[in-house]
């Protein structure tokens, strides 16, 4: 293959996505150590409110999985469907079995 063939290949070949680099990534891992801050932060004030403190951990908390799961698992990508689904079915089979504990202790 000659160097005129590359070329002409090369421009016939559309790149869909680009590689993202590391500048998301620090932008990710920037946003990660502040909501980490802000949760500290809230339970070592002490005077905030115990219910606020614990929604505010729970929002938290679920940022953080979305963050950590789009950006560091990848799964905001193309073709992570499988793993999506099958997190889905673990989170239905755990919440099914936290349910059915409640429900047989309590009843």
């Amino acid at each position: 293959m000659t160097s005129a063939d590359h070329q002409a290949t090369h421009d016939v070949v559309k790149h869909s996505e680009r590689h993202e680099g590391p500048q998301k990534h620090i932008i990710v891992f920037v946003l990660s150590i502040v909501l980490t801050a802000i949760a500290f932060a809230a339970v070592a004030a002490g005077g905030v409110n115990a219910a606020f403190t614990v929604l505010l951990l729970l929002v938290m908390a679920v940022i953080q999985v979305l963050v950590q799961m789009g950006y560091w698992m990848h799964l905001k990508d193309r073709g992570h469907m499988m793993p999506i689904i099958f997190m889905l079915g673990g989170f239905f089979v755990a919440g099914t079995a936290i349910v059915t504990a409640l429900y047989w202790v309590w009843w």
